[in-house]
């Protein structure tokens, strides 16, 4: 990322918003209030992507890329998701049975596009030099923030100030800006890890993603053009770094004999990447001038593909209220856009982490109950036709009114 603003900006260039993150979120947020008629200051350093994510991003976070007006841009390098299939793979006594959730049942074409990282970073870097309410700032790190009753000052790694009415917290679960604002984060972690990875099969996918349930956690394997998938295998944390020791041919015969032929014999995979698995989220989502969105708010397993959906929703909603504000000579930063957002947030932000995490406990709590609570509620949705399109609608997108740049074009 080039820097079209001095480095040496101090606290009497004050910007309406300050967005720290170059991240999708960061970036996007960015986008998102230029859109909506805000100046804002980007700053971070340039964008990096590893090799081996993409994001399933589902019809509302489609939208808003359409609006933001990259979605074009990432067409060649990403694939449609017109179905999801969920295939219970426990080896309980009582198995459930397979469902499979398609863009029919929701009346759309398809439910989303699986896109690289590095494809969707590329895409916003562009569409951000190009944006002239943007002024960007390259640093190494914002490394902390002095929030006073009218504006925020932050400090640069490189011993710079700049000073917003307000800032987004668009910088990661180790957010610096969120502990600035002295908002706590709760959680738990999982004994389980996800290794991820690109891979290419001999068997078409038709464009639908699979999560086989296994008892240690799912294995999701997510469309990419051509005969390659994206790979999410989680494991138990001791067994994931087996499977990361192992050599590619290795490696790719145990993939196979999990998957049970569903894509074909695997030809090859990139480099792997791991994570621990663990439920982070934000006492709050705003405070003193401070607004978090992604993962400096949430943080959750990726199951269900909710993560960067739920950011992106943050990006889109937080748009909204800004934009407002602004709009009508407002402040951006004042209490009641801040305790407007938290509260537009927080239900949306509790149910996805609710779900997630009753699913995955399910699945490696080994007990009969939990099996049984599993498999009477897939079953439900395979027979009950509103029941499937209802949890499809909802699985996409939160009911109640949509962010303005969430809405499809002619909406």
């Amino acid at each position: 990322m080039t820097t079209s603003m001095q480095r040496d900006l101090n606290v009497s260039a004050t910007a309406p918003v300050l967005v720290v993150g170059t991240g999708p979120s960061g970036l996007a947020t960015a986008l998102a209030l230029a859109r909506s008629g805000v100046e804002t200051v980007l700053a971070g350093p340039p964008p990096a992507a590893p090799r081996a994510r993409t994001a399933a991003l589902f019809s509302g976070s489609i939208d808003l890329l359409r609006h933001l007006g990259v979605l074009a841009a990432c067409a060649d390098g990403s694939a449609a998701i017109k179905a999801i299939r969920l295939i219970d793979d426990t080896g309980g006594l009582l198995r459930a049975p397979e469902a499979l959730f398609t863009a029919a049942d929701a009346g759309l074409e398809v439910l989303g596009f699986n896109i690289p990282n590095s494809v969707l970073l590329a895409a916003l870097e562009t569409a951000v030099h190009a944006e002239p309410r943007i002024q960007i700032v390259t640093t190494v790190a914002v490394t902390g923030l002095e929030t006073g009753e009218a504006q925020v000052i932050a400090r640069l790694a490189e011993g710079g100030t700049l000073a917003a009415r307000l800032v987004v917290a668009a910088d990661g679960r180790q957010s610096v800006c969120r502990t600035a604002a002295g908002i706590g984060t709760h959680g738990w972690s999982y004994p389980q890890t996800a290794v991820v990875a690109l891979v290419e099969h001999t068997r078409p996918h038709r464009n639908v993603s699979t999560e086989l349930h296994r008892r240690p956690g799912p294995l999701t394997t997510v469309p990419l053009p051509g005969l390659a998938s994206s790979l999410v295998w989680v494991e138990d944390t001791r067994r994931a770094e087996a499977l990361l020791a192992l050599d590619e041919t290795a490696f790719r015969a145990e993939l196979d004999r999990h998957l049970k032929g569903l894509l074909g014999p695997i030809r090859a995979t990139t480099a792997r990447a791991a994570f621990p698995l663990g439920v982070t989220t934000a006492d709050r989502f705003a405070a003193r001038r401070v607004m978090l969105v992604g993962e400096a708010g949430h943080v959750i397993p990726p199951i269900g593909a909710q993560g960067l959906n739920l950011g992106m929703r943050d990006v889109a909603m937080l748009a909204d209220f800004v934009g407002e504000a602004v709009a009508a000579g407002g402040d951006p930063g004042a209490g009641d856009v801040l305790a407007a957002y938290d509260t537009a947030r927080r239900g949306d932000i509790g149910t996805r982490t609710f779900a997630v995490d009753m699913l995955n406990r399910t699945l490696i709590s080994g007990l009969l109950p939990a099996d049984l609570l599993r498999g009477l509620g897939l079953h439900a949705l395979n027979s009950i036709g509103p029941l499937r399109r209802a949890v499809i609608r909802q699985g996409l997108h939160p009911s109640g009114t949509r962010p303005t740049l969430m809405r499809p074009h002619g909406a």
